[in-house]
């Protein structure tokens, strides 16, 4: 029988763990297609952001992930322009691909709201390498000169801005307080000059988590010196000042920002409606409006819940429903219908500087500090460990040895 030919464009969370599944099925035939020769692990950016992290610790090369397999499984290294599912076809910068079940798993970037004027200029994402490589840069710079700096008691601060505190936007406020508290020694009274604030427009930090964790991360990052301003809303930034609507001003020499996404689009017109957020809408199969052997996962894609609630943009919902998507290949290959898509946030873990961590697990764990952060690693190991064994694998078949 020919083996079916499956093609997953976008190599994060969800095209891979998607690939994991459907790997040891014979009946299938696997091409992985994106522009970029890694795939990111951006739930790291915070650690590497503040120089804990090297390069080598939040990428893995797809081509040697993809030989970790047998054959069945190739990477295409070129950009996706679009799909035609009347046609089942893919067309490339390298040309245009025929599918049986296409996987749609481009994920989504920082959305530098147009309503907030100078946002895009003056700021850094981090769903983005370059980017967030960018800014580690800078904060490395901001250390060493502080190290250099004469001592002057009467310095003006020097603000690091945060827009956006959800997890991306605290942990990466907590992992470069830390550090900064951990050089202390070294940069003596000038350490003191450096201030992180965290901005939102929420009511509080970390909106929509649970009580719990939203009360251990407040007192952890006011333990570490962070400024928290939550109801603050933005009305435009320049080159040094962020202006607030309610007429205050905060001067700042570098600026992040993680207050919102928007998925990725392929360059082509798409047939598939979306929301505000170019998220694709697809149906309670996960499969693209009228079809079924399209599918649309993780951060590009409008998920929710089992109560129709949408379920948060993390790895970990990007992992469930390529998950489902996986098993509903398999099943439809056999002529079966799956039930619908429904899935729930099993749990949450926030990084907070060092080793320490809050979480809280199945709605009963609730953890913090260094247990925390024991659990929160041992699972981002798990992850990275399977990552590192398949592309050992591969690199060996590629070299030979």
């Amino acid at each position: 029988m020919t083996p079916k030919q499956i093609i997953v464009i976008g190599g994060g969370y969800g095209g891979l763990r998607a690939i994991e599944h459907l790997a040891g099925d014979n009946r299938f035939r696997i091409t992985l297609i994106d522009y970029r020769p890694y795939h990111y692990l951006q739930t790291e950016a915070y650690g590497y952001i503040a120089g804990r992290f090297d390069i080598h610790d939040i990428t893995i090369d797809l081509a040697n992930w993809c030989d970790g397999f047998s054959p069945k499984i190739r990477f295409v290294q070129t950009r996706a322009l679009g799909y035609d599912t009347a046609n089942n076809t893919v067309t490339t910068e390298a040309g245009s691909f025929c599918y049986d079940y296409l996987v749609i798993a481009v994920g989504a970037r920082t959305n530098f709201f147009s309503f907030i004027g100078g946002l895009r200029e003056h700021s850094y994402g981090v769903k983005n390498l370059q980017r967030a490589f960018a800014f580690r840069q800078m904060f490395e710079t901001l250390i060493y000169d502080k190290v250099e700096e004469t001592r002057t008691p009467d310095a003006s601060p020097l603000h690091i801005a945060i827009g956006g505190a959800g997890l991306s936007g605290v942990e990466i406020a907590a992992e470069m307080a830390e550090v900064i508290h951990r050089h202390h020694r070294t940069l003596g009274a000038n350490a003191e000059k450096i201030r992180i604030c965290l901005i939102d427009a929420a009511e509080t930090i970390l909106p929509g988590m649970h009580p719990y964790i939203i009360t251990r991360t407040q007192r952890r990052l006011e333990a570490l010196g962070i400024e928290i301003m939550t109801r603050a809303f933005i009305d435009r930034v320049d080159d040094g000042a962020i202006h607030l609507k309610d007429g205050k001003v905060l001067p700042y020499r570098y600026m992040i920002f993680t207050g919102g996404i928007e998925a990725n689009v392929l360059d082509s017109d798409r047939p598939a409606p979306t929301n505000r957020l170019r998220q694709l809408q697809p149906d309670a199969y996960l499969n693209l409006a009228g079809t079924d052997n399209a599918f649309a996962v993780g951060d590009c894609a409008e998920l929710k819940d089992v109560t129709g609630r949408p379920l948060p943009p993390t790895a970990q919902t990007a992992e469930k429903s390529a998950e489902y998507v996986a098993r509903s290949i398999r099943m439809r290959s056999e002529g079966k219908i799956p039930k619908p898509f429904h899935a729930r946030v099993d749990g949450m873990f926030v990084a907070l500087g060092g080793r320490y961590a809050v979480g809280e697990l199945f709605g009963i764990i609730r953890v913090k500090g260094y247990t925390g952060y024991l659990l929160k690693k041992a699972i981002t190991k798990g992850y990275y460990l399977g990552l590192k064994l398949r592309i050992n694998t591969g690199y060996k078949k590629r070299s030979g040895t």
